[in-house]
């Protein structure tokens, strides 16, 4: 019996340390287009803090009949190869903005409003500097902004690396 679990113990061992891991481009910038309590274009930054993790950073803009509203997300990711140039990442983020409404008849002022994300999602990294993704990102608001205060954020990339 002793005999199979030192086997086991150390196939998995030197399963471990011979998968390869695809290294994290030191930098990538691009487009992300979201659909979170309306649709939002961001510009997307990534930098890579070791092989096989990154932080991201978004910018995105959000203009509606009566407001317009901007917002900043940092996220912590850890990719995970799958195959190829296939990877898929997780990580937890957080966020703020400033929405300015302007309907003179519900409201006319700025607000301010936070809030706490994860995300989950898949890429594709070409031979070419050229990274995709899709992603979905929880967001739990802690204000007025939101009246659900959750968003189920969903989001197509494109992104430069260098």
């Amino acid at each position: 019996m002793m005999k199979k679990v030192l086997l086991i113990f150390a196939l998995t061992l030197g399963g471990f340390t011979t998968m390869q891991s695809q290294e994290v481009s030191k930098h990538a910038l691009g487009l992300r287009l979201s659909d979170s309590n309306g649709f939002w274009a961001e510009a997307s930054y990534q930098a890579a803090t070791s092989p096989d993790n990154r932080i991201e950073l978004n910018l995105g803009a959000q203009g509606e009949s009566f407001y317009n509203a901007v917002k900043l997300t940092g996220l912590y990711e850890w990719v995970f190869p799958i195959e190829g140039g296939l990877n898929w990442y997780v990580g937890p983020g957080i966020g703020g903005g400033i929405i300015d409404y302007d309907d003179d008849l519900r409201r006319d002022d700025t607000d301010s409003f936070g809030f706490v994300t994860g995300t989950v999602g898949i890429e594709y990294n070409f031979d070419f500097p050229l990274l995709i993704s899709l992603d979905f990102r929880p967001e739990v608001y802690f204000d007025d902004y939101n009246n659900d205060d959750v968003n189920f954020n969903i989001g197509l990339s494109a992104r430069y690396q260098f």
